[in-house]
């Protein structure tokens, strides 16, 4: 019975986000076919984002860890743990003034309607590619020129095995923050591993904590950037 409630739940979320999407696409359509428009067009982004999280019973409590304040206008390299679909809400939500543009996967394009404002709006990456690689630095140095914040998920993806707390982090964001002397934003988000797991068949609502563990400035060395906010992480997580 527990399994089908669940189900029903996701096949909930499937209905909300299409519905705005429909509501949405338009706007968001028209307004990123130009680059100074972007920030119009996040209204809307940030709306289906808040619409899906609350629409789903989710609600967050958001725990400052650090006296340092996000800046209205410097641009940021955007990290997190990443264990569910809703921690791409996230970010969206906690950033009302920062267009954000997130680096994600060519396969997402596919999907029909939201692949169309997915390629507009966010940079692309083929991992099965060095190339693709490679040049995910170049279009993320142009869009933060352009005033977006970058959000790079640093394990890569979702562990297979539930039981990794955090997989190890690659160098995409910290080569980035090098590079472009971005600041790095670095946040926790714990209980969504449980809440909305990748299996359909298990989840809640409630509310998850997020922490805001630090904003990191950035150094010459790539490396002591990804200890640091590998460490950090890894301990909040350990604590909660």
């Amino acid at each position: 019975m527990t399994k089908l409630l669940n189900y029903l739940w996701r096949g909930w979320m499937i209905i909300i986000a299409g519905i705005l999407l429909i509501i949405f696409f338009v706007p968001v359509y028209i307004l990123s076919f130009r680059k100074e428009h972007y920030k119009y067009a996040y209204f809307f982004v940030r709306l289906w984002c808040k619409g899906i999280f609350y629409g789903m019973g989710f609600r967050y409590e958001l725990i400052k860890l650090t006296d340092k304040k996000i800046e209205k206008d410097q641009q940021y390299v955007i990290i997190a743990n990443h264990t569910s679909i809703m921690d791409i809400m996230l970010p969206v939500i906690l950033f009302p003034k920062h267009p954000i543009c997130f680096v994600g996967k060519k396969e997402l394009v596919k999907i029909p309607i939201f692949g169309t404002i997915y390629k507009r709006i966010c940079v692309m990456v083929d991992r099965s590619s060095a190339r693709s690689r490679a040049e995910v630095y170049k279009r993320c140095a142009e869009r933060m020129a352009e005033g977006d914040s970058i959000v790079i998920f640093p394990e890569g993806g979702v562990p297979d095995d539930t039981s990794v707390l955090l997989d190890p982090f690659k160098d995409g964001a910290f080569i980035l923050s090098r590079e472009h002397q971005s600041p790095i934003a670095v946040f926790t988000f714990v209980g969504l591993k449980e809440m909305f797991p990748f299996n359909n068949g298990q989840g809640y609502p409630g509310k998850i904590k997020i922490y805001m563990n630090d904003i990191i400035e950035p150094t010459k060395n790539m490396q002591e950037l990804k200890e640091v906010s590998y460490n950090l992480i890894k301990f909040t997580l350990k604590n909660n």
